[in-house]
C-alpha cells in the first residue's frame, strides 16, 4: 500500500477559513466538517448571513472541464426552479475556484432529513422532480464526464482489484472467477433491455443525497452526474423485498410519467446497475486507500471477512440477476 503525506493534510481549518475569504466573504471563525470522503466538505459560518458549504475537490480526480459540466447542469436544472443545490457563482461569472492548489466551490446550505421511502406520496413527489431533471438531462450530452457501463464500473474495478495487494491470496481465484460469470449475466440483461437512451443523470440518488424538508425534496451532490440510463436514479429509492420493491416503483413511476415516459425495458437494468454499483464501491475504496480518511472510516474493508462477504453477496446478486423483471 502507499504511504507518506497526502494532498488533504495540507487542508487545514484555517487554510480552510482563508479559502472562504480569498472569495470576498468574512468568516466569523466556525466551521464544521461534513461526512465526505470523497473530497473534503465544510460548512463554515458567515460574520452576516447563514452558514455556506464549502467543498474543495479531490485532486487529480475531475478535470475543470467535467467539474464545471456539474455546475453548469446544475444552474441549469435551478433555473428551471427544480429543486437542486447549485454552486454559488460570483460577480465574475465563476463557480469553480482555486486557492492554494486546491479547487473548491462554496454552496447555500440546505437542511432536511432522508425522504421516508414508506409513504407513497414522497415516493411520487420525487418521481416528478427526477422525471424533470431527466428531461433537461436528455437535451444534450456530457463531453467531459463518463458514462455508466459495464467496461468502467465492472471490468475495471475487477482488474483494479486483481492488480493491487486487496484481495486474500486464496480468495482471488474465487472473486476473480465469481465476477467474470456475474458480468456475464449483467451483459445478458443489458441485452434484454436492448438501446436504451443514455441521459444525464444524478447518477448517486441514493436517501442520503436527498435533503426532505416540509416543500418537498432537494437534490444534493451531483459529484458523480453521469450518463445513463434513467432507471439508474430510481432503483437506488428501492429497498425491502420484491413485493416492496415493486410497490415502490408503481409510486415513484406514478409520479415520473406525469413529465416524462418511462422505457419499461430498463426494468431490466436494475439488478444489472446494483451488481456494477457494488462493485464500483470496492473499487473506490481500494483507489482511495492512500487517503488516511479511508482505513480510519472503513477499517473493515482491508480485511478477509469483508472480501469473504463480498463473495457471498454477489453470489446472492448472482441469483437475483437470473430473477423475473420487477413488475410494476
Amino acid at each position: 500500500m502507499q504511504s507518506g503525506t497526502h494532498p488533504y493534510d495540507s487542508l487545514t481549518p484555517d487554510m480552510v477559513l482563508d479559502a472562504v475569504e480569498s472569495l470576498g466573504y468574512l468568516s466569523n471563525g466556525r466551521q464544521l466538517a461534513l461526512n465526505s470522503y470523497e473530497n473534503r466538505v465544510y460548512q463554515v459560518g458567515l460574520e452576516e448571513g447563514e452558514p455556506l458549504i464549502a467543498k474543495f475537490y479531490r485532486p487529480q480526480r475531475w478535470s475543470d472541464e467535467a467539474i464545471l459540466e456539474e455546475h453548469t447542469f446544475t444552474l441549469e436544472l435551478q433555473a428551471r426552479e427544480l429543486p437542486v443545490v447549485a454552486p454559488i457563482v460570483d460577480e465574475q461569472g465563476r463557480s469553480l475556484h482555486e486557492f492554494m492548489g486546491f479547487r473548491l466551490a462554496v454552496f447555500p446550505r440546505r437542511g432536511g432529513h432522508w425522504p421516508e421511502l414508506d409513504k407513497p406520496e414522497h415516493l411520487e413527489w420525487m418521481g416528478r422532480f427526477l422525471a424533470q431533471i431527466h428531461n433537461h438531462g436528455a437535451s444534450q450530452a456530457f463531453r467531459h464526464r463518463p458514462a455508466i457501463t459495464i467496461e468502467n464500473y465492472g471490468e475495471e474495478s475487477l482488474n483494479y482489484l486483481m492488480t493491487h495487494d486487496f484481495i486474500p491470496t486464496e480468495l482471488q481465484l474465487p472473486y476473480r472467477s465469481l465476477v467474470e460469470d456475474v458480468l456475464k449475466q449483467v451483459r445478458r440483461n443489458y441485452d434484454m433491455a436492448g438501446q436504451v437512451e443514455n441521459i444525464r443523470l444524478h447518477g448517486d440518488c441514493h436517501p442520503g443525497n436527498i435533503l426532505w424538508t416540509d416543500s418537498g425534496p432537494h437534490f444534493v451532490d451531483f459529484d458523480d452526474t453521469r450518463s445513463g440510463p434513467a432507471i439508474q436514479d430510481l432503483w437506488m429509492l428501492l429497498s425491502g423485498e420484491r413485493q416492496d420493491m415493486s410497490m415502490q416503483l408503481s409510486d415513484i413511476l406514478a409520479g415520473y410519467e406525469m413529465f416524462r415516459e418511462f422505457d419499461v425495458r430498463e426494468l431490466n437494468l436494475i439488478e444489472a446497475l446494483r451488481t456494477l454499483r457494488m462493485l464500483h464501491y470496492s473499487a473506490w475504496l481500494a483507489r482511495r486507500w492512500s487517503d488516511p480518511a479511508f482505513p480510519h472510516s472503513f477499517p473493515w474493508f482491508n480485511t478477509s471477512r469483508y472480501w469473504e462477504d463480498q463473495i457471498l453477496s454477489l453470489r446472492e446478486q448472482a441469483a437475483r440477476l437470473d430473477e423475473p423483471v420487477l413488475m410494476v
